[in-house]
């Protein structure tokens, strides 16, 4: 025989639903706050170090193109812009460190300890295979400035706008270091099983043809160093990718 409450309130059937459903979304949008905010002041702080060494960057960028060649600017505010520019670049790469490792701590949590394993060393590898994208477009810069400046003869007059030279600078740069992030793509393909490392040494061949192809096309330049240097540097990193996964049991 069951007891009814002497004061006639009603006993709730069921317990009250647990707060766990939502606080853990809360904190975890107030944790992603937090490191874009601590991200963000890196980014400040690496972007003044990059204003004070602009000077010098513009320079060591220069250096690729032939001796005596000078760079106009046509506004008034184009020096400031390019340093401006140049300063936020040099604070991206140097508050990477900070940037990964608010990345890492952020989504480690959600990650299995296998899943953590895995990822982990791809986390410093991705800015060093971007910092080796920029130092293989650095040494293709004056082979590709050589072959454009080729063509400004006869009425052309070889006047190079600061601006655009920097701006095509920081392109090459950008899509060669994005272009050596593919190991990483390659490793993530064969953790999800689209690609396995036998099915990779199976098409090397096409990998080859394609990567000569594409180097070809990339460097925009007669010469043979150019395209001999992207395509022996991807091929290189293609024949790693394919010894990581196979070790990897993929």
């Amino acid at each position: 025989m069951t007891s009814e409450p002497l004061t006639g309130e009603v006993l709730p059937t069921e317990p009250p639903p647990p707060d766990g459903a939502v606080m853990p979304l809360v904190e975890h949008l107030s944790e992603l706050r937090n490191r874009l905010i601590w991200s963000i002041l890196a980014i400040v702080v690496g972007s003044a170090i990059g204003f004070y060494l602009s000077d010098a960057a513009i320079n060591v960028l220069k250096a690729p193109l032939p001796p005596g060649t000078n760079l106009i600017i046509t506004n008034i505010g184009d020096a400031f812009g390019i340093k401006l520019k140049l300063a936020i670049v040099i604070g991206v790469i140097l508050a990477m460190p900070v940037l990964l490792w608010h990345f890492w701590h952020f989504v480690a949590p959600g990650l299995t300890a296998g899943e953590r394993g895995v990822v982990l060393p791809w986390i410093p590898a991705t800015l060093a295979f971007f910092a080796l994208g920029v130092g293989v477009a650095y040494i293709v810069l004056p082979f590709a400035s050589q072959f454009l400046q080729s063509f400004a003869t006869g009425v052309f007059v070889p006047l190079l706008a600061a601006r655009e030279y920097f701006d095509f600078v920081s392109m090459l740069f950008l899509a060669f270091g994005i272009l050596m992030e593919f190991p990483v793509v390659l490793v993530g393909l064969a953790r999800v099983g689209i690609v396995t490392s036998e099915r990779l040494r199976r098409s090397r061949r096409f990998v080859i043809l394609g990567i000569a192809v594409f180097s070809a096309v990339a460097t925009p330049g007669t010469d043979l160093v150019s395209p001999t240097v992207l395509g022996v540097t991807l091929y290189v990193l293609f024949e790693i990718t394919v010894i990581v996964i196979r070790r990897g049991g993929r």
